[in-house]
């Protein structure tokens, strides 16, 4: 069973920046896909970014520019930067971990922008 953490979600103002990281358990580490969702209040789950095992990279139109992620195997993290956050992004943010068809979540990081 592949677990996943989210960390490092909070309040932050508008323009500001938040690191979100996403630990998952394993040894393929390296080959898992990590996607990041987020769930606005009131609204449905809708993909952010992924990285691939290959360390392909793509991004929802709403973050391409000021959002990034990448991936640092070697500590079976996946980190997703957010810059110039604006209310839009207020949400849950989650993270996913896939291999070979098998999916594992997270529970989820609060991000909260706002004044």
């Amino acid at each position: 069973q592949v677990q996943v953490v989210e960390s490092g979600g909070g309040l932050v103002q508008p323009g500001g920046s938040l690191r979100l990281s996403c630990k998952a358990s394993g040894r393929i580490f390296s080959a898992y896909n990590i996607i990041w969702y987020r769930q606005p209040p009131g609204k449905q789950r809708e993909m952010v970014a992924l990285v691939d095992g290959g360390n392909r990279r793509d991004y929802a139109d709403s973050v391409k520019g000021r959002f990034s992620i990448s991936r640092d195997n070697a500590k079976n993290t996946v980190y997703l930067q957010m810059n110039n956050l604006n209310a839009d992004d207020t949400a849950i943010y989650y993270c996913k971990a896939s291999f070979r068809g098998y999916e594992y979540w997270g529970q989820g990081t609060q991000v909260t922008v706002s004044t």
